[in-house]
């Protein structure tokens, strides 16, 4: 009989090896104490102050305030039980010497500021590095995945993965100053799922990594609302719902399916014709034409952004399960193209990001997804997810209120990111909504996780580009 695969944490560098671990309640006291003895100095100098006419030039105020403010901020790390690293402690110790050189040099406030700030050091949340290499084994989860629209997503190389004991199943995710951020809901064997969501929040607690999940779908919520969510009440808050098709049953039949109708014939009038290939199977003739579409994009060319709800490395061949449906018009040229993914052995098919050329006819969007579920229906696909809908009751709204006016003209102004409500638009030509997805998290960090959050999200990276273009 063979043993179950031992998770294994990522090697770690020597500055990340813990030197000290603070998640114990003797930390926990001692952490108090210390904030307890600096804030009584502080207080017993300003009572002693009152007594004297030159206190305001009497230093001892001024360094009390900066041993209080990092024996806080050492305190708060403990309360958060983080661990200290080498690089923490190396940091820190070099910020308390140049402050004391600081000081020498008769620099006293930057003096303080330094010595401070390394209570900060000292207590910096560790990260965890990204896992590209596990790649074989998500897919593997990803194939056996059903009914998640999410879960090719959890391939995107820069997430890092916490896996059960035997790899049955994992969680993907994300750590950011503090955070640790969950993408979607697990992948794997669904029966090892609490289990795992335990062990996750435990591991969490261990680096004082407070937890946050985006894109929880409705049927998962239980999962992170249990006891065993140590220390954080996790309240889900409605972010969109998924629009998926009924692959088999879909057709586009009735009065509410006359505009897609109308932007699918368009395209037949301009004689547009569709293929689908595998992203990996692509030759170098084909490479050329779709990157010379992905270049000549509206926008989103050069960059790429995403973190729940898409992959990257578009046209690399990076990704196993990923097909491509390509537009060409009547001379054979490349008008748009969309590129989906597999999961659940191709029972699940989900839209990861459309392209199309400058100038191409309207509808080639909606013809595109037609097209392809009309393909895997053939192949026995059972659901296609086009998108993601977010807040559609905000765009369906139409006696908007003071709140809902608000949200409407602060999504707007993200339309340089991503234009939410002309890809609802695009989505309700479909009919078909389906659960919600939810972000959960703590309300007392709303501010601090909304940040995390946008940076996770928009903060643009460079795309790597194949290297063959049409026009070379």
């Amino acid at each position: 009989m063979t043993e179950p695969p031992v998770q294994v944490a990522p090697r770690l560098r020597a500055r990340e090896r813990v030197v000290a671990h603070v998640d114990s309640p003797a930390a926990r006291w001692m952490g108090a104490l210390a904030l307890l003895i600096a804030a009584s100095w502080l207080v017993t100098l300003l009572a002693r102050s009152h007594h004297h006419a030159n206190w305001h030039a009497d230093g001892r105020l001024a360094w009390s305030l900066t041993i209080l403010a990092a024996v806080a901020l050492i305190a708060r790390g403990i309360f958060l039980g983080r661990p200290v690293t080498a690089a923490h402690a190396g940091v820190a110790a070099l910020a308390v010497l140049a402050g004391f050189g600081a000081h020498i040099l008769a620099f006293g406030v930057l003096g303080n500021f330094l010595i401070a700030s390394s209570g900060l050091a000292l207590m910096w949340p560790t990260t965890m590095r990204p896992q590209p290499a596990e790649l074989p084994k998500i897919w593997a989860l990803v194939n056996g995945t059903s009914r998640d629209p999410l879960a090719p997503f959890a391939m995107l190389d820069r997430k890092s993965y916490h896996f059960t004991a035997d790899g049955s199943a994992a969680i993907a995710y994300r750590t950011r100053i503090g955070y640790a951020v969950v993408s979607g809901d697990p992948i794997g064997d669904e029966t090892r799922f609490e289990e795992l969501v335990c062990e996750f929040v435990a591991m969490c607690h261990g680096h004082g990594w407070r937890v946050v999940v985006l894109g929880c779908s409705e049927r998962r919520l239980g999962l992170w609302s249990g006891p065993e969510i140590i220390g954080q009440a996790l309240r889900p808050v409605p972010i969109g719902r998924d629009v998926v098709i009924d692959v088999p049953t879909f057709a586009m039949v009735g009065r509410r399916f006359r505009n897609l109708r109308q932007a699918v014939q368009r395209t037949h009038n301009f004689g547009i014709t569709t293929e689908i290939v595998a992203e990996q199977e692509l030759d170098d003739q084909q490479l050329a034409e779709l990157t010379d579409v992905l270049l000549a994009s509206p926008k989103g060319s050069r960059t790429e952004r995403g973190f729940s709800m898409s992959l990257d490395g578009a046209l690399t061949g990076r990704y196993p399960g990923i097909l491509l449906i390509i537009a060409r018009d009547r001379d054979g040229r490349v008008a748009g193209f969309h590129r989906y993914a597999l999961a659940g052995g191709g029972s699940d098919v989900t839209l990861d990001v459309p392209w199309r050329r400058r100038g191409a006819p309207n509808g080639i969007d909606e013809r595109l997804s037609v097209d392809m579920i009309t393909a895997m229906r053939q192949s026995g696909a059972q659901r296609l997810s086009l998108a993601f809908a977010a807040f559609p009751e905000i765009f369906d709204d139409k006696e908007r209120g003071p709140l809902s006016s608000f949200f409407y003209t602060a999504i707007h102004l993200g339309d340089s990111l991503i234009a939410l409500e002309a890809l609802y638009r695009y989505l309700r030509k479909f009919h078909a909504l389906g659960d919600r997805r939810y972000v959960l998290l703590s309300f007392g960090q709303v501010l601090p996780v909304l940040v995390v959050l946008l940076l996770l999200e928009f903060l643009p990276r460079r795309r790597q580009l194949p290297g063959v273009t049409a026009s070379e």
